[in-house]
C-alpha cells in the first residue's frame, strides 16, 4: 500500500503490561494484527501470528519486528477455514510458548458487491468461514489452554453496528462477532475469563480499500469527523487495554467502537 499503514506506534511507552504472557494472533501479518503483535511485544509477551501463506512476505516483517524488541514470534501460516488447522495453530502454540494467555481473533475476509444477487454461495461460505466460524473453532481451541485470567479480543466492526449497503455478508460475520462476544463473556465470567471487542470504523489496511476503485480509496475515511481512516497503530493500543488484567479486570462482554469522533452507532 501506498502510503504504507503505520504500525510502530513511536509515541506508545510500554509498562510490562504482557510480562511473560503468551498471546495468539489470527490475521497477525499486517494491518490491525500486526499493530497489535508489535505492542504485545513490547508490553513483554511472545506471540504466534496466523496468516495465509501468500502473506509470508508480510509475516515476516512483523516477526522482525518482534524480535527486535526482544520477544519470540511464531509464525503459523495456513487457511483458517480449514477446522483441523484452527485447532492446530494453538496446540502449535502452546507447544512452542509453554502457555496460551491472550487469544485475538482478528482475521477478515470482505469483498465489496452491488447487492444480495450478485453475492454467490461460495463468496457467502468463504466470509462466514473465515469472519465468524473461525472464530468460534480458534477459541473452542483456546479454551482447553487459557487459565482464569486469561483475555479473548475478537476484531469487529462498525458496519456489525450500522450495516454497509455493498458488504453485506461481512457486516452481518462482525454483527455475529458483537453477539459472540457478549455471549462468550457471560460464559466464561465464571472461569474469570474476559472476552470482548473491538470494533473500529475505517482502519487504513490492506483489507480496505482492496477490491475499490482507485477514487473511493481517495476518500477512504474522509467522512468521519477527523476526515481520515485511523491508522493501525491507533488502534492497537485498545488491545493492550483489554488483553492487560492490570487495565480492565472488570470489563467483560465489551464492544468498543473507535470511530473517528463519531459518537454513536446504532
Amino acid at each position: 500500500m501506498r502510503p504504507r499503514p503505520n504500525y510502530q506506534a513511536p509515541t506508545y511507552v510500554p509498562a510490562g503490561k504482557l510480562d511473560g504472557l503468551a498471546a495468539l494472533i489470527t490475521g497477525g501479518d499486517s494491518g490491525i494484527g500486526r499493530a497489535v503483535a508489535l505492542l504485545f511485544a513490547r508490553e513483554g509477551a511472545d506471540v504466534a501470528l496466523v496468516y495465509l501463506p501468500e502473506e509470508q512476505q508480510d509475516a515476516e516483517e512483523t516477526r522482525a519486528a518482534i524480535e527486535e524488541v526482544g520477544q519470540a514470534a511464531l509464525l503459523l501460516p495456513g487457511d483458517l477455514t480449514d477446522r483441523q488447522f484452527c485447532d492446530r495453530v494453538v496446540e502449535d502454540t502452546v507447544r512452542s510458548f509453554g502457555r496460551l494467555d491472550v487469544l485475538v481473533n482478528n482475521a477478515a475476509f470482505q469483498e465489496h458487491q452491488e447487492g444480495l444477487d450478485q453475492l454467490d454461495d461460495e463468496q457467502l461460505e468463504h466470509t462466514f468461514q473465515t469472519n465468524i466460524l473461525s472464530f468460534f473453532r480458534v477459541t473452542r481451541a483456546a479454551l482447553r489452554h487459557l487459565k482464569a485470567g486469561g483475555a479473548i479480543i475478537n476484531t469487529g466492526s462498525i458496519t456489525g453496528l450500522e450495516g454497509s449497503e455493498q458488504l453485506l455478508d461481512y457486516s452481518a460475520t462482525k454483527g455475529a462477532i458483537h453477539a459472540f462476544t457478549k455471549s462468550l463473556a457471560l460464559n466464561l465470567v465464571d472461569r474469570r475469563i474476559r472476552v470482548n471487542c473491538v470494533a473500529p470504523g475505517p482502519v487504513w489496511t490492506p483489507l480496505n480499500p482492496s477490491d475499490k476503485p482507485r477514487e473511493k480509496v481517495a476518500r477512504f475515511g474522509a467522512d468521519t469527523p477527523m476526515q481520515r481512516p485511523a491508522q493501525p497503530e491507533e488502534i492497537a493500543p485498545a488491545y493492550v487495554f483489554f488483553a492487560s488484567n492490570a487495565d480492565s479486570s472488570y470489563i467483560t462482554g465489551e464492544v468498543l467502537t473507535l470511530l473517528g469522533g463519531e459518537t454513536t452507532a446504532a
